[in-house]
């Protein structure tokens, strides 16, 4: 499947989530993860979650192709990301990959980081996710810190000037 040009990037929003779960229950799959991709998942959790800063979508011309979160990572956070960073997670359609929807989500959301006045966006990776870690790097995320199986990036937000 290819995509219009230019990509469709927008806010989500309620009525998203059947689409957003789509991508999230392929991407899950492909991780033999259990973790839940519902749609009623990811209403709360992605498009109408408290902490959300932002989470943009990537249209193609058969509906939602990806989507990046973006949060606010408070006290307590499930990942242990220091409080006040972002926290970041992309997920595109595995047939979607390698024509841009990851660089313009977060280009997306790197905008939305920067008007919330961010310092720094973490992404934490699963140590065998070699595609998520490249993509990660490629956007200027750096490997700070592994634990547990995990590999956590960061990236400094620059201050809008």
């Amino acid at each position: 499947m290819a995509l219009a040009d230019p990509l469709a990037i927008r806010s989500a929003r309620p009525g998203d989530e059947t689409g957003m779960s789509s991508v999230l229950t392929e991407v899950l799959r492909d991780w033999n993860s259990a973790r839940p991709g519902d749609p009623l998942h990811v209403l709360g959790a992605y498009v109408s979650h408290p902490d959300r800063i932002e989470c943009g979508v990537c249209e193609g011309p058969d509906g939602i192709v990806g989507f990046q979160s973006l949060r606010l990572a408070v006290p307590g956070n499930a990942y242990e990301v220091e409080p006040g960073w972002g926290i970041i997670g992309t997920y595109v359609r595995l047939d979607m990959g390698r024509q841009g929807i990851g660089q313009a989500l977060f280009d997306h959301n790197l905008r939305a980081a920067q008007a919330a006045g961010l310092r720094w966006i973490e992404a934490t990776i699963r140590a065998d996710n070699l595609r998520a870690q490249a993509y990660y790097d490629a956007m200027g995320f750096q490997t700070y810190r592994t634990d547990d199986g995990a590999v956590r990036k960061r990236c400094a937000v620059s201050p809008v000037t």
